[in-house]
This record gives C-alpha cells, structure tokens and sequence, in this order.
C-alpha cells in the first residue's frame, strides 16, 4: 500500500491526514476553502473531519485564516521546506546532547545528502 493511501481499515496514521491537509495547502499556491482542500484528500474524508484538521491547524499557528462569505479560505504559514526544517529543529531542541544529536545526524546521512549539507554550511559561513 502507498504511503497516501488509507489502510482497508479506513483509519489513517495518526498525523497523516493532517500532512495530506497541509500538502493539498502547499499545492494550491494561495488561500483555498477547506472544500477545496478536501477534493485534493485520499479516501473522501468527511467535510467535518477537515474542518477540524484546518481548525486544528489554525490554533498550532501553521495556517492563517480569513473570512471569505461564511467561511474560511486557509493559507500554511510556511511552505513546505520551511514546516519541515521547523520540525527538524524543534526535534533537536528536544533531543539531549545536540551535538551528539547532530554527528549522529551527519554521520547517517547519504554522501550525496553530506556534501549538500558542507556545501549549504559553506555558503554561509561566507555571508
């Protein structure tokens, strides 16, 4: 089974079909009703249930929101680098000993992946 699909059981993972909101948010490119975001979700979620994932996402502060007729046309507040980075730096605040935290990191990354990483460090240590 892809990793989009929704299991036989009709239960998603748990975050999935915030991620899947937040990707149809991405893909838009500017506000859109949460109708608009339901049409881009696997499985036919009920209208409700993305109400309250873009409710959700509104009071964690990752969507704005503003008032279009009687509803809501959302927007991410980052894009999708930039809510992935977030969440990388949130994971290593929490993480301990960050330099043990970051070697581990380094030193599992792929060499293609590693030489990216000392080219973007490169970059700008000379700003």
């Amino acid at each position: 089974m892809a990793e989009d699909e929704v299991p036989p059981h009709g239960r998603r993972a748990r975050g999935q079909l915030e991620g899947e909101v937040l990707a149809a948010l991405w893909a838009a490119g500017g506000p859109v009703s949460a109708a608009t975001v339901r049409e881009q979700i696997t499985g036919d979620p009920a209208y409700t249930t993305v109400l309250t994932i873009l409710s959700r996402l509104f009071d964690k502060g990752l969507v704005t929101r503003e008032r279009v007729g009687r509803g809501y046309h959302y927007t991410p507040v980052r894009d999708e680098a930039g809510h992935t980075a977030a969440g990388m730096r949130a994971l290593l605040e929490t993480g301990g000993d960050r330099a043990a935290v970051l070697a581990r990191f380094v030193s599992e990354l792929p060499p293609q992946d590693e030489r990216l990483l000392e080219q973007l460090l490169r970059g700008h240590a000379e700003d």
